[in-house]
């Protein structure tokens, strides 16, 4: 058996995902609670002394986080991610195409401005990825501000090459993958379509223990929207899975594919869903060669959250749907399991004092079979004191009845009413396609498709992209218009029906066209949203100028500077810059030559491409 000691050869990495800072920030009573868990997380990381903290993805609850929330996470890393301790372990890649959208690409512990003792590696999510016309998230934040490495970016739709950080300790090497959350059907397609490549290194390959880290759905929720475990390559010795929030952290094996996967789940309740009720863990990795050990370590700090289902039905001796009666005996009842759960936290609370006072209890009362929920605004009023959630203390729900397959009838107001907590999550795109499937024929799509306007939407609903419908409906309108044209159809109403008729369902059936007329409306606003932004950057210089306040402007200079300052600005100054100054500058971190230990290292791809590819400026290419 290999001995997990602390030596020259033994990695130790803290495992974290789906923090979800800011979460109900403006909450009274919850509104620390992530703020309040990441600190115990970071807290863990410099006590165990872990060469690093590995983050799947997430750490952000909201795209576009509030100042308290980035605030907050800055504070909470400066404070114990800085410091004077050494690390222990070096890069071995090219860091210019690990972190080649960075303006800095290069690990913030090698920067010899800063003072890191415990590096933090992390993907973006689906909560905080990258938007807007410079596609920037807030991971980019922290990375700009070398609190944070962010990694696994990829942008392309035509093809993803994951190229792996390669860490050494001592004698143990390890190959770092990341893929940042990308739409899982999308992802799915590129799977299939053979799109995903994983590099690896040509020498010595089997030396590495390869550790991949993806953020994506990993239990099925369509017929493509997940990501089965069979598509991820079998050389993979881990994967930490993000996304999922039920804590599954202990290794488990896939039989057929031979690599362990490790389910961190999240580290704060987001939805009072069954999955979430689990115990929070994060994990203590260790790896020596090509051995590993996964310890758990429980969350103290996480608010209690207990859970229980109730069937009415299932109590004829005490609820009768005839009874005048019985709605008040079904409160009472709901009551008696409510103080039950509560008497139940109490008791858990009392060996840890670091947990919150109030917890999270939820009650979910079927009532099928006849009978009436009872208020739960005035049910919610005894407890306003004791519980963290006493709005949504009770759920009542009931068994819907299949419903033939001819018949289309929606009830929206079922639809939505069911909160996602309760395990159906409900997408933007999924409610717009399904309302134009059941709506009247006079208010029926024509021109547009279900699936390009859902996205649209969930573009303006999401990511705040106000021109995404605008740009889709014109840009559709654009290219209906040029079909027309090139077909010379008759300027005949019925004709030219029947034309767009046909033009849009083989549009319909061609979803990777379709996938490209969104992106191509979403990049078209996003560009509108700049245009706007310089515009008015511009008219309100003029103004300083025009009521004679040209003293706030330096120079005439200023105002073509705002007007040419564009995407990627001095992005390639940066990748050029010289990487052996960057590696000498490592203050006695275990600094073995950073040139000298990349120059003679090549990588290949796992699925043999047709041509040859590098992933190393300036670096042998990858043999076929």
């Amino acid at each position: 058996p290999v001995s997990f000691r602390d030596d020259e050869d033994t990695f130790k990495i803290l495992i974290a995902t789906d923090i979800h800072l800011g979460y109900l920030e403006k909450d009274p009573v919850r509104g620390n609670d992530t703020f309040v868990t990441f600190n115990e997380i970071l807290d863990h990381a410099q006590k165990n002394e872990v060469d690093f903290v590995l983050l799947g993805g997430d750490l952000f609850h909201e795209n576009k986080p509030s100042r308290k929330t980035v605030h907050s996470c800055l504070e909470s890393l400066r404070k114990y991610c800085m410091g004077d301790r050494p690390v222990q372990f070096e890069i071995l890649s090219d860091q210019a195409v690990n972190f080649h959208y960075s303006k800095f690409p290069w690990v913030n512990y090698q920067d010899k401005n800063l003072n890191i003792c415990i590096p933090v590696f992390s993907i973006h999510g689906n909560h905080d990825d990258p938007t807007g016309a410079d596609a920037l998230c807030a991971l980019d934040i922290l990375s700009c501000a070398g609190l944070l490495n962010h990694f696994g970016r990829s942008t392309s739709v035509e093809k993803i090459d994951i190229s792996p950080i390669l860490l050494r300790k001592g004698r143990t090497k390890i190959a770092l993958y990341g893929l940042g959350a990308i739409p899982d059907e999308r992802l799915y397609r590129m799977f299939v379509n053979k799109q995903v490549t994983m590099l690896r290194p040509k020498e010595d390959e089997d030396s590495w223990f390869n550790l991949f880290v993806i953020h994506q759905n990993r239990s099925k929720h369509g017929a493509t929207n997940y990501i089965p475990e069979q598509f991820l390559d079998d050389f993979i010795n881990l994967v930490v899975w993000g996304h999922e929030h039920e804590c599954k952290i202990a290794p488990f094996q896939n039989e057929r594919q031979c690599f362990y996967v490790s389910q961190p789940g999240s580290s704060v309740v987001t939805s009072l869903s069954p999955g979430e009720a689990a115990k929070k863990h994060i994990g203590l990795l260790h790896v020596k060669g090509k051995k590993m050990k996964m310890q758990k370590i429980a969350l103290e700090t996480v608010r209690t959250f207990h859970m229980e289902d109730i069937v009415l039905a299932d109590h004829p001796d005490l609820f009768n749907p005839d009874n005048p009666k019985v709605t008040q005996a079904i409160q009472a009842f709901c009551m008696e399991k409510v103080e039950l759960m509560l008497d139940n936290a109490e008791r858990e609370r009392l060996g840890n004092p670091r947990q919150p006072e109030k917890p999270l209890i939820r009650l979910r009362v079927d009532y099928t079979g006849g009978f009436e929920p009872f208020n739960v605004h005035r049910f919610s009023q005894k407890y306003l004191d004791r519980v963290a959630n006493p709005k949504d203390i009770i759920h009542f729900f009931r068994h819907r009845e299949q419903k033939e397959k001819n018949d289309s009838d929606l009830n929206f107001g079922k639809l939505v009413s069911r909160p996602a907590s309760e395990g159906v999550t409900l997408r933007v795109e999924d409610l717009v396609k399904q309302y134009f499937q059941t709506a009247e024929k006079k208010v029926q799509l024509s021109l547009l498709t279900e699936r390009g306007m859902g996205e649209a939407v969930q573009e303006f609903v999401d990511k705040e992209e106000k021109d995404a419908i605008e740009e889709l409906v014109k840009f559709q309108l654009e290219k209906t218009q040029r079909f027309l044209k090139e077909r010379r159809t008759d300027a005949e109403e019925e004709k030219i029906d029947e034309e767009v008729r046909k033009f849009r369902e083989s549009r319909k059936k061609n979803t990777e066209e379709e996938d490209e007329e969104v992106r191509e409306a979403i990049t078209r606003a996003r560009a509108h949203r700049s245009e706007d932004a310089v515009l008015v950057g511009a008219s309100s210089d003029e103004e300083l100028m025009d009521t004679g306040m040209k003293g706030i402007v330096d120079s005439d200079d200023s105002l073509p500077a705002t007007l040419s300052r564009g995407r990627g600005r001095a992005r390639g100054r940066a990748r050029g810059q010289n990487s052996t100054a960057r590696g000498s500058s490592r203050r006695g971190r275990g600094s073995t030559s950073q040139e000298s230990a990349t120059s003679s290292r090549t990588y290949k791809p796992v699925s043999v491409p047709a041509k040859n590819m590098s992933i190393m400026d300036g670096r042998p290419s990858i043999y076929p």
